[in-house]
């Protein structure tokens, strides 16, 4: 930003407005998950499969005999599922899975604008340059539960931040139903929430520190803070008392070690589907804040500060995977950013011209964004609509092996949306549309004990792999690979009697270690270039075994 920016004591401050760009930003969103029916969302074709089978889809054939709902199997990242149950029959599996991915974008960002605007008592343009969280790679991840719960905190801790001058009861009675909404909905949402009241019981200023009687307040609200919200989850978890990962081996700890992936980790607040993209879309947000603090026009909350900097902190710190739950530590550094933006206001107070200047440079950042991502989504519907088409050939109470095409190279515009954050493809779970659109069963629909309701009835549970990610390839015809996946995947010891059809995704790319092989006793039934789908024989192949080529490269 210009050095002009900062305004002149003689020149009257031109009042900002940001409602405008927020109800634009709103619609926009709600234009892409109308118009883009399965967007580049890791999660949410498995997500969709379940609402679908929770709405109804359960009492359809063939899924009487393959799925159950105990919901004594998790007490937290629910609330989907709960709104799927109760809702789902009435609204449609469809309406209610795009409502869900429509919060878990916009409620995020406007949560942090309606805490910035309780704090900073105004509707500045700092707020539009929120909006661009909406768009990280929690979210690109479709980590839905998630995102709602990050925006349900949010806007709690607005009410508590109202409450605290209060009635001490009445905040607390709020503390303990929040607590418990949260926990429902995402557990981490709940430490999200508890990391901000904590920030806002802090003050504005950092000289509470200097007062023994201010400290000793301090710590009273914080005690009693922390009592309300975590009586909830104790109270549920002893009810009951399932963590992920339940029978698994230890706690499945995997690091960010190193400085490259701790840098890597925290850029997923940002990162979409090409993060050198959303590093440059986003820099004009950060150079205006550094401008600011250097011209001394910047406001600050310090609890928030303090807060930031514990998720920042935790950011740094945390496995990346645990307790069968993947990504743990990409869920702070977002929490870190939502504080971070809310806590401060640069530029407060300028003449019209700098403040009109600021509103455009914020506006371009925010929309060329968000063009950005629809460009991605717009981009995907063809790959869906492939997938749509090969689901059309698999009959009702089939089992559907899914797989992909992994690429030599992954990067470029012209399949951007197949990729996000740093090489993670967004197509695998493309494949769980079987279970809605084909009634057929597929191996991979989350339903994992501590995270999901539903569960599957034997003998399919067999041949289910709660949380399965996409196999490539080349595991049916690569020896190496199949010792490499079995215990992962244990039914591929016999997967031609325990399947009836695979499914490869990312099919118009060829592998990177075989190529466009497929292994004998399987007919193409449907190509349709991004999706292929074979049928399996069941009779022994009478075809002498061939191992391709690049399969015995591979490392």
């Amino acid at each position: 930003m210009p050095d002009a920016i900062v305004a002149r004591s003689d020149v009257p401050a031109v009042r900002q407005d940001s409602t405008i760009a927020i109800i634009v930003f709103v619609a926009l969103v709600a234009a892409l998950v109308v118009l883009c029916r399965f967007p580049p969302v890791l999660d949410y074709p498995n997500h969709y499969a379940r609402i679908w089978l929770l709405s109804g889809g359960l009492g359809e054939q063939p899924f009487p005999e393959i799925y159950t709902v105990d919901w004594s199997r998790t007490f937290t990242n629910i609330g989907m599922d709960l709104l799927a149950a109760w809702i789902g029959p009435f609204v449609g599996s469809d309406r209610l899975a795009r409502a869900l991915l429509f919060l878990a974008i916009v409620l995020p960002p406007l949560g942090a604008i309606s805490l910035h605007r309780a704090l900073f008592d105004g509707r500045h343009y700092w707020q539009i340059a929120i909006l661009s969280l909406g768009w990280c790679a929690t979210m690109v991840g479709g980590f839905i539960n998630f995102q709602i719960g990050l925006g349900m905190a949010l806007f709690f801790a607005r009410v508590d931040l109202r409450l605290q001058s209060g009635s001490p009861a009445r905040l607390f009675a709020w503390r303990l139903a929040a607590a418990l909404l949260l926990t429902v909905m995402h557990i981490f949402s709940l430490g999200f929430y508890i990391a901000i009241i904590c920030g806002l019981e802090f003050s504005w200023r950092i000289d509470i520190l200097r007062s023994r009687a201010g400290l000793v307040r301090l710590a009273g609200h914080l005690a009693l803070a922390l009592s309300a919200c975590l009586l909830i989850p104790l109270a549920l978890y002893s009810r009951t008392p399932t963590l992920p990962n339940a029978g698994g081996n230890g706690f499945g700890l995997v690091w960010n070690d190193g400085a490259v992936l701790v840098v890597i980790n925290l850029l997923s607040a940002i990162a979409t589907y090409i993060p050198v993209v959303d590093v440059l879309l986003v820099l004009p947000l950060i150079l205006i804040c550094t401008r600011a603090a250097r011209g001394g026009d910047i406001r600050i909350h310090a609890g928030l500060a303090v807060a930031a900097c514990g998720l920042l902190f935790l950011s740094i710190i945390s496995p990346r995977h645990m307790l069968g739950t993947g990504w743990i530590s990409w869920r702070f550094p977002i929490m870190t950013a939502l504080v971070a933006m809310a806590m401060v206001c640069p530029f407060a107070n300028l003449p019209r011209r700098q403040a009109l200047l600021l509103a455009l440079v914020v506006n371009l950042a925010v929309f060329g964004r968000a063009g950005w991502i629809g460009w991605n989504w717009w981009l995907a519907q063809q790959d869906f609509a492939s997938v749509e088409r090969v689901l059309k050939k698999v009959p009702a109470g089939a089992a559907v092996l899914p797989l992909g095409h992994e690429p030599e190279i992954v990067g470029g515009f012209a399949r951007s949306n197949r990729y996000f954050a740093w090489g993670l493809d967004t197509f695998r779970h493309l494949a769980t549309l079987s279970v809605p659109f084909s009634h057929a069963f597929v191996p991979t629909l989350f339903t994992a004990k501590g995270k999901q309701p539903l569960s599957v009835l034997p003998p399919w549970s067999e041949i289910a792999v709660p949380e399965g990610n996409l196999l490539p390839t080349g595991v049916l015809s690569c020896p190496t690979m199949m010792r490499e996946y079995r215990d992962y995947a244990p039914y591929l010891s016999d997967w031609r009697n325990r399947f009836d059809f695979v499914l490869v995704a990312n099919a118009d790319i060829p592998d990177r270690t075989v190529g466009n092989f497929m292994p004998s006793g399987l007919t193409l039934v449907e190509d349709a270039g991004f999706a292929k789908l074979y049928a399996i024989g069941k009779a022994p192949s009478t075809e002498p075994f061939s191992i391709p080529a690049g399969c015995l490269a591979r490392p």
